[in-house]
């Protein structure tokens, strides 16, 4: 921790021998100005804002004690005060200990007392920096908590009223930027956030609900802040924590007494992020505000026809049946929940289908699905790749069963890869599963299938990637990470071998 000091002596060697003790790396300390006269001096710790001013008594225009006298009349940051003058001025030394100034060092300066008193003056900013840091800490906790209250419609305790009125004053507008983002990313988020935002003092965290926190902040303030400068930056900064963070701004408000409106726009908006968010990754209320969903009676379509084409192994059928939905679903701005609730009812419905034939595998097939719909807020194309993947993945997994008697254990190998292809999965751990020696099982998989385990691998990956790209507008770079790439190079060499045209060329030829 570095403290800033400025220093106030008319002599020049005086100065000098002053900044090179002060300037000694080990006492913490950096000069952050030098002035010959109080009147300088007040001009200077103003601009500066230093920790500490270490002052001659004796100077022109106005003395050492005249500086520090008005500076602490006026109000001016909490700064400590250090004074030098000679033996003979003890009346000096008497004054300066009366208007609060506790360290004083005497002409000429000795280094070793110059060094004691300044390490302990470094102990004592240390410590009331610490209790300023706790106490700021403390205080914005409460005024969260109590802004948590008001945006949860919860019952307002003792002075809730005081502290929104309090803090009111600091700014001309509020609103609030909710942030959503994945579990494993959510307190690394939440972390950056709230060092981002101690630089800014309207500006509140607010812990909401699962995966979800939201910035109360206002704008129009002294510092000029405007409305959307927040979200922004704090979009630009969350990006590295995790690329599927989502923030949503609700409705400006004029004082804080409404921010539980803004509260409940922000989550409107963020309902709209279902189908597609907008150019700059933020869904404003302003921009959305005028948009409906609507609610289908005919939605249970896409529950038929796709556990139908399941049930007869038919993969096109299958894939038409989820297209045709999809389509139909964002043509006519679906409720999300309702498009969630039916996925979901779809794929245990296609499940129950192998529940029965496959045993085992169908246990892993299904504890795979049921995990992923804790997923943090689905949008219209995450629901369409779990449709597309868990239907291919019970197709397959029907086929094997069918096939099982006569063709062994390699369709439950075979079953296994199909199911787990987006995976990071290994011929290792492929062995473990299903007890077998890894050298044992690739030679069997080469024997059976003609193919060795990566080129399978690699087959369904690529078989995967270009369905979604028929089926799907998510980017190519989202494609391959889905099915299983963690390297976008990867996936294209690959690609590329197979279909003997890029990603790129290959959707332009498929539009």
């Amino acid at each position: 921790m570095k403290f800033k000091v400025l220093l106030i002596d008319d002599e020049p060697g005086a100065l000098e021998g002053l900044q090179m003790w002060v300037d000694w790396p080990m006492l913490g300390f950096e000069v952050c100005g030098t002035g010959s006269n109080g009147i300088e001096g007040l001009a200077m710790m103003e601009r500066l804002q230093p920790d500490l001013v270490v002052t001659d008594v004796r100077m022109p225009l106005m003395s050492g004690l005249e500086m520090i006298s008005a500076w602490q009349r006026d109000g001016g940051k909490q700064v400590k005060f250090a004074v030098l003058s000679g033996y003979s001025d003890f009346e000096y030394a008497r004054t300066s200990i009366q208007i609060g100034v506790n360290h004083y060092l005497l002409k000429p300066v000795i280094p070793e007392e110059a060094e004691l008193a300044l390490r302990e003056i470094y102990d004592e900013l240390a410590q009331a920096t610490e209790k300023q840091s706790v106490e700021r800490i403390a205080r914005r906790e409460e005024i969260a908590q109590c802004l948590k209250r008001r945006l949860l419609g919860e019952p307002e305790e003792r002075g809730d009223q005081a502290i929104l009125s309090g803090i009111a004053a600091a700014a001309a507008g509020w609103n609030i930027c909710l942030v959503r983002t994945e579990p494993p990313c959510y307190a690394d988020a939440q972390e950056r956030t709230l060092e981002l935002l101690k630089q800014r003092e309207a500006a509140y965290l607010v812990d909401l609900e699962m995966n979800c926190f939201g910035v109360v902040y206002g704008f129009g303030s002294a510092q000029e802040h405007r409305e959307e400068e927040l979200p922004r930056y704090l979009h630009a900064q969350l990006q590295p924590v995790s690329s599927r963070t989502i923030l949503a701004v609700g409705e400006k408000q004029e004082d804080l007494q409404s921010i539980d409106k803004s509260y409940a726009a922000a989550r409107e908006a963020l309902r709209h992020r279902f189908y597609g968010k907008d150019d700059d990754g933020i869904v404003w209320y302003a921009n959305i505000r005028n948009r409906t969903f609507s609610v289908r009676s005919d939605v249970m379509r896409l529950v038929e026809e796709s556990v139908a084409a399941v049930n007869l192994l038919d993969q096109a059928a299958f894939r038409q049946a989820v297209s045709t939905a999809v389509k139909d679903f964002r043509d006519r701005m679906v409720e999300p929940e309702t498009v969630i609730k039916l996925a979901i009812h779809t794929m245990f419905r296609m499940m129950d289908l192998v529940k029965e034939a496959a045993g085992k595998q169908a246990e892993l097939l299904i504890d795979t699905y049921a995990r992923s719909q804790g997923r943090f807020l689905p949008t219209l194309e995450d629901i369409e790749f779990s449709l597309l993947s868990c239907g291919l993945d019970c197709i397959s997994l029907l086929r094997s069963e069918r096939a099982k008697q006569s063709q062994g254990i390699i369709h439950e190998i075979n079953a296994y890869i199909r199911s787990h292809y987006h995976e990071c999965l290994t011929i290792k751990q492929l062995a473990e599963v299903f007890y077998l020696h890894p050298a044992y099982l690739g030679q069997l998989l080469w024997k059976k299938n003609g193919i060795g385990f990566h080129e399978m691998l690699h087959n369904l990956r690529i078989e995967a990637a270009a369905s979604l790209m028929e089926n799907s507008s998510l980017r190519n770079s989202e494609i391959a990470e889905r099915v299983g790439y963690g390297q976008y190079g990867q996936f294209l060499k690959q690609f590329e071998a197979r279909m003997k045209v890029s990603p790129t060329e290959y959707r332009k030829n498929r539009s």
